[in-house]
């Protein structure tokens, strides 16, 4: 409400209204003074790091220093590190959807088939247990040396936990709710799709905020094992060569990408928490 439409009210609407908007003003500072706050520690940590490097305190060869950094930007070549940087975009943006797709389709049929879902949930403990890394040279020898074997790497990486976390989230929904359902006459779709699905919508994005990180984590591991181009070939570059500059800024950019990744989820979680009116 504008404050010219609120300056209308009677009296007492007023009264009624000042207390909530004195309520979303406190809300609205406090998101400001936090993303102020977050602003200023990453300016100090940076500050930090270049004056230690400046005055000798670390040895900016092994660890760089913001200067060296954009120092080491200047020096590639735009076409060349947009192509890299596209690379690892790709294969993480596949490998993110695709776990998320297949992570809750399994979620929901170890849902729906009670009996599959005890069979199976032990397997799905082992597997989440398995280290990834170790599956590496196999994944290389079943799909080839390719960007198909990266993302591979990453959907291994994500589906397990997607899994779990998707279906921990529809098995705790009220059983008092569901036998009602049930006892309507409502079937095992209309249960998923009116009550399972919309009682889980935060589970899910928080599960979509977790796969983020998990998605960069496969992916820059699967670059490890097998890649020509991408962030993660620039690191291993770097570090085979000791060009410690040009893996800290590959470092970097792999930070801001996973950053507008994540503000990208946190932008639908806002958009669902407007639409299923979600606090």
């Amino acid at each position: 409400m504008s404050d010219k439409a609120y300056s209308k009210l009677p009296c007492r609407m007023r009264e009624v209204k000042s207390p909530r908007r004195a309520y979303l003003a406190k809300r609205r500072n406090d998101k400001i003074t936090t993303v102020l706050f977050q602003i200023g520690l990453l300016a100090a940590l940076i500050g930090l790091w270049e004056l230690a490097a400046q005055v000798g305190f670390i040895d900016s060869f092994i660890t760089s220093c913001p200067s060296r950094i954009i120092k080491t930007l200047g020096e590639i070549e735009p076409a060349e590190l947009m192509t890299h940087i596209g690379y690892t975009v790709l294969e993480c943006v596949i490998g993110f959807f695709a776990a998320s797709a297949i992570g809750i389709l399994v979620a929901v049929l170890l849902w729906r088939f009670n009996k599959l879902r005890r069979v199976l949930e032990p397997y799905v403990v082992v597997l989440n247990a398995l280290p990834k890394i170790a599956l590496g040279p196999i994944i290389i020898i079943w799909v080839g040396a390719g960007m198909q074997a990266i993302v591979v790497m990453t959907i291994l990486i994500c589906v397990i936990v997607t899994i779990i976390s998707v279906l921990n989230g529809f098995m705790s929904v009220d059983e008092g709710k569901i036998l009602l359902m049930k006892s309507m006459g409502a079937s095992r779709f209309q249960i998923l799709t009116k009550l399972i699905i919309p009682a889980n919508v935060p589970a899910l994005v928080n599960m979509l905020k977790i796969n983020v990180g998990l998605a960069w984590v496969g992916t820059i591991m699967g670059e490890y094992l097998v890649s020509s181009a991408g962030i993660g070939y620039l690191i291993i570059y770097g570090s085979q060569v000791f060009k410690m500059d040009l893996v800290m800024t590959s470092t970097v950019i792999l930070c801001l990408l996973a950053t507008i990744m994540y503000l990208a989820v946190a932008g639908v979680e806002r958009l669902t928490k407007r639409k299923f009116h979600v606090e």
